[in-house]
């Protein structure tokens, strides 16, 4: 078999876009960054533009489908997302009208095939259209990503809990949130449960489903001002600690926001 490998290749405000896959095949998980970061990302990574047969698409917000027609007008892979979302990138200025000929709508509670992979996407709460989160399996292996939620789900809850790695928003530190130069409008818009997740609200998050065959968690959409990675990586080790997890169990990763992360090796053992 295959080794699994994540890797994010932006993650934040500033553009969204992750590749998960294995020597069999690669999937993308959102659109915000260019064809030219994205080939340079993965080629230095070792990864092909042939290294992913589809896209995934989680919501309509800029930073997660700027490049998304020119992905469909360059590369024509096929770019899954709900019906309701497609039908709203579908009069997207940064979609249409390019992204006709590679929609493929994802069945909302089934697991989809998507060539090796089998998704299953799930909603969560954030202020677009729609918000998707995913649980992947390929290889045997189950891989759940949420990028933006506002407020943690039970269902988002169930699937984190059966998962070998977990992406999960990280997004701002309270202290910094309501003592930077933010508008109060934007503060609400972000802490009242239809934006992002806090560094505490994480690690209450992760108390809840952790579970022993939890081996990788990557912490992503870190907020520029209102967050620092020391902060979001020290809250999360102290909810594993908290839960008596031992040093090591656990690859916990603050991802970078501007830049790749390391091709990762995802261990299920």
């Amino acid at each position: 078999m295959s080794s699994v490998r994540f890797m994010s290749l932006s993650s934040g405000s500033c553009g969204n876009c992750y590749w998960f896959g294995s020597e069999a095949g690669g999937i993308l998980i959102d659109a915000g960054v260019s064809l030219r970061r994205l080939k340079s990302g993965l080629q230095a990574a070792g990864l092909g533009m042939d290294s992913f047969s589809a896209v995934l698409v989680t919501h309509d917000h800029l930073d997660h489908i700027r490049d998304l027609g020119s992905y469909c007008k360059k590369l024509s892979r096929p770019v899954y997302a709900t019906p309701t979302l497609h039908a709203a990138l579908a009069h997207h200025t940064f979609a249409a009208p390019y992204i006709t000929g590679c929609r493929r709508d994802l069945e909302e509670g089934a697991w989809n095939e998507i060539g090796p992979f089998l998704v299953h996407a799930f909603t969560v709460p954030h202020d677009a259209t729609q918000t998707s989160g995913f649980a992947i399996l390929h290889e045997g292996y189950k891989f759940v990503i949420m990028t933006d939620i506002g407020r943690m789900t039970d269902e988002a809850v169930a699937l984190a809990s059966q998962a070998d790695a977990v992406v999960v928003e990280s997004n701002y530190d309270m202290d910094m949130l309501m003592g930077g130069p933010y508008t109060h409008e934007l503060k609400m818009r972000i802490c009242q449960g239809n934006g992002h997740l806090s560094n505490d609200e994480c690690a209450s998050a992760i108390r809840r489903f952790w579970h022993p065959g939890l081996k990788h968690l990557f912490l992503c959409h870190l907020s520029e001002n209102n967050n620092t990675h020391e902060l979001a990586y020290t809250c999360s080790k102290k909810a594993l600690d908290d839960l008596g997890v031992a040093p090591g169990t656990v690859h916990l990763v603050a991802l970078p926001r501007q830049y790749p992360s390391p091709l990762f090796t995802l261990r299920s053992e």
